[in-house]
């Protein structure tokens, strides 16, 4: 049913990008964030050739499209590890940052990732650089993974799949840590679990240090933890020479950018999931950016209450009102459709095996106090869904569409994913974000191809409502466009101009 009425920069160079500044706060979207860490020496730095002729003042005049960055976003763009100079890692000391979480699933969703992720550490090894590993694991991780019951085995595990030496330190993790043959050696050296040292939440200085004694480059290929502040991927920054991303995180980055990208269209969002008022801001975003949005899960309740469609209490965040009339006030200014479900999958709390669907409306409007709760959208919703991708060029699926969080009775995922798996051979972009939308495309023929794919929900969540990622902006910049020489220098045998600022903003 419609609702409608609703790079300048080299790769070794010191030099960091002035947005956002580390040690104070950093207005953002509406949002107030603080990254912790000292203060780098800002500037900003302009070239153009000095004209000898009166000939040359409207060239210079022209605009300067080159060096309009947008600031709130300017930060995402990086240094990466595949854009440094391959001899520079000759011979250096290279910490790499892991995730143990894609280490550790070889064969499940996350296999391209461990791909890219091994990629980085061999691409360093093999480029000469003395490699050490850093990593973390809780101890739920630790209790189904026989893998990490200690530094040792998990260094035998990377070994296998390096077909590489790995070297396990236990103790603080640092190069002084080691024996005097091992930092000889060309070995990959393992620290231990970083978790076991209070200093890496608490993004402590003094740890932040220690880690980085005796590395000169830093790479990050942690992207699922960019949302938070831990001495390995933001205080280590500080300390070494270059702070590059890994190819893993390269690629994450590029699948998180492709959200914000509009010039596919149209473009809608399906949004699942629950907690309204803490999604809002990224709601309101993806509403001032895309051309419909269909929201399913506990969202859809918040939505139809505030269309005035009767919800019973027990599905309604009351504190949220406020910021769905905004949204449905944003859907409607700019005259975009909200849909929500017409249908829904329920399961009778009598009854745990008694599955039923019933129509949305006469749902909420009374049987509910049956015992009727809802667990999944319908097959009418579905086949409305169906019908309206064929007109859109982009989608977006972030969120689950199921109303609980028990999955054996989650049936709309796998059919929404083969809808959307259908979409994407017409020629339509489809981005996935988080477990539920990538476990509903896994396996399918061809799939790996045609879409965009994040697990990282709560990245996206965050990126979404405007806030910087600390993991990303601690990394060095780069320069986010290619400057054209031939316009800027075009004459050699006349000099060049160069205009060093402060770097701050203009008062």
């Amino acid at each position: 049913m419609q609702v409608c009425g609703v790079q300048l920069s080299s790769a070794t160079s010191r030099w960091r990008e002035s947005w956002p500044p580390f040690g104070g706060s950093y207005e953002c979207a509406g949002h107030s964030c603080c990254i912790s860490g000292s203060q780098r020496p800002l500037c900003r730095v302009q070239c153009c050739q000095v004209p000898r002729s009166t000939g040359n003042v409207a060239h210079l005049q022209k605009e300067d499209k080159y060096s309009c960055v947008d600031r709130s976003t300017s930060y995402l763009h990086v240094q990466t590890l595949r854009n440094f100079p391959i001899e520079k890692l000759y011979g250096e000391v290279v910490l790499v940052r892991l995730d143990s979480v894609l280490l550790l699933d070889p064969l499940g969703l996350s296999s391209c990732s461990l791909k890219r992720t091994l990629s980085t550490i061999k691409y360093l090894y093999k480029a000469g650089g003395k490699v050490l590993l850093v990593t973390s694991w809780d101890p739920v991780l630790q209790s189904v993974n026989p893998v990490l019951k200690s530094t040792e085995s998990f260094a035998d595990y990377m070994s296998s799949l390096l077909q590489v030496k790995v070297i396990p330190v236990n103790g603080v993790p640092c190069l002084t840590s080691c024996k005097k043959e091992e930092r000889v050696q060309n070995d990959i050296i393992l620290f231990e679990n970083l978790l076991n040292f209070r200093g890496e939440n608490a993004n402590c200085n003094d740890f932040s240090q220690k880690l980085a004694s005796g590395a000169a480059i830093f790479v990050n290929d942690s992207f699922s933890l960019s949302h938070k502040i831990r001495a390995s991927t933001v205080g280590i920054t500080r300390f070494c020479y270059a702070s590059l991303a890994g190819f893993h995180f390269e690629e994450e980055l590029m699948q998180l950018l492709k959200i914000n990208d509009t010039t596919r269209r149209p473009y809608i969002a399906i949004i699942g999931g629950s907690n309204f008022l803490r999604k809002a801001p990224a709601l309101h975003l993806l509403a001032s950016q895309c051309d419909g949005l269909f929201l399913v899960g506990k969202l859809s309740f918040q939505i139809m209450n505030g269309l005035g469609i009767p919800v019973s209490s027990c599905l309604i965040e009351k504190n949220a009102t406020k910021e769905v009339l905004q949204l449905i006030e944003i859907a409607h200014n700019r005259n975009i459709p909200i849909y929500y479900p017409t249908d829904l999958w329920c399961l009778n709390s009598n009854n745990n095996e008694q599955l039923e669907i019933f129509d949305s409306a006469e749902l909420l409007s009374g049987l509910i106090s049956l015992g009727w709760t809802p667990v999944d959208i319908g097959p009418s919703t579905l086949e409305r869904i169906s019908s309206l991708l064929s007109s859109y060029k982009k989608i977006l699926w972030i969120g689950p569409t199921s109303f609980d969080l028990t999955e054996e009775f989650s049936v709309g995922a796998t059919q929404l994913g083969q809808i959307l798996n259908k979409a994407s051979h017409n020629s339509c972009d489809i981005i996935l974000v988080g477990g539920a939308a990538c476990k509903a495309v896994k396996g399918m023929s061809d799939s790996s191809s045609q879409y965009t794919a994040s697990e990282n929900e709560s990245i996206v969540w965050e990126f979404l409502k405007g806030r910087i990622l600390p993991g990303i902006a601690a990394l060095d910049k780069s320069y986010p466009y290619q400057i054209p020489w031939d316009d800027v220098f075009s004459d050699t045998t006349q000099p060049l101009f160069v205009d060093i600022g402060s770097g701050r903003p203009p008062s």
